[in-house]
């Protein structure tokens, strides 16, 4: 744990983490709702785990459908690479329904996904721990926790990550109770949002270059990691056909 924070201050780790939580302060630029909520909860993951990145990201058996929340910017940029490059932890984990923990990234994970260990690499990140976030067969995202430097989590900050991803769970499916007629949990918009554009964007993608609609998806996912953007970005430009992917680029 961080200096400042014992185990003992975590007896019974689900209440003493929802305590936490509830007294995270709101900043003036924090998302509303759901994914307000889910900010807090990355905010208190890094300062009670020895974490440099945090991010929840929501997803299908379809594929990712966004990030809804992050610690920041550069949390996001970690966790958005394994949407570009269809690999990593978070995959795993969301396919599994179990934790992946990956405690060297260039030792342990280099293998089994070497473009993601490499781009994560590069962002100065060691280590990767994602935990789904699912309640019985219905699977709905990722927390994923990033370090700076490789190392194994103990038992007592592992039970404490844990603690945190059934609230993430938790606050995803009270949001769903909230959604009203809309079906859209509050705060969620933005992310459903800029998922709909890829959708889109894949489409248009495989009608221009005459490709199927996994090849397209492709085509997206490398020209946003070239251009270091985020998917949605690239899916909304095209979209709005301010950009237009030549049948070269891959």
């Amino acid at each position: 744990m961080k200096d400042g924070y014992r185990q003992d201050d975590f007896l019974g780790p689900p209440d003493q983490v929802r305590a936490l939580i509830e007294l995270e302060p709101t900043r003036s630029d924090d998302p509303a709702g759901t994914a307000l909520v889910l900010k807090r909860i990355c905010r208190v993951a890094a300062r009670i785990l020895p974490a440099q990145g945090v991010a929840v990201s929501l997803m299908t058996e379809q594929g990712p459908t966004g990030i809804v929340a992050a610690l920041d910017k550069a949390s996001g940029v970690v966790e958005e690479l394994q949407f570009l490059l269809g690999e990593g932890p978070g995959w795993d984990a969301f396919e599994t329904r179990a934790p992946v923990l990956v405690p060297d990234l260039q030792a342990g994970g280099a293998q089994r996904w070497p473009g993601y260990c490499a781009a994560v690499g590069a962002h100065g990140m060691r280590a990767a721990f994602a935990f789904p976030l699912f309640v019985g067969s219905a699977r709905l995202g990722v927390l994923g926790i990033y370090r700076a430097e490789p190392g194994r989590i103990s038992d007592e900050t592992l039970a404490v990550a844990l603690s945190l991803a059934d609230l993430a769970t938790e606050t995803l499916l009270d949001g769903q109770e909230e959604a009203g007629a809309s079906g859209i949990p509050p705060g969620v918009d933005a992310v459903l949002e800029s998922r709909f554009a890829v959708y889109q964007a894949q489409g248009m993608v495989m009608v221009q270059l005459g490709v199927p609609l996994t090849e397209a998806l492709a085509r997206l996912r490398a020209y946003a990691y070239s251009e270091d953007r985020t998917l949605g970005a690239v899916s909304r430009d095209v979209v709005a056909r301010t950009l237009s992917l030549e049948a070269d680029q891959r």
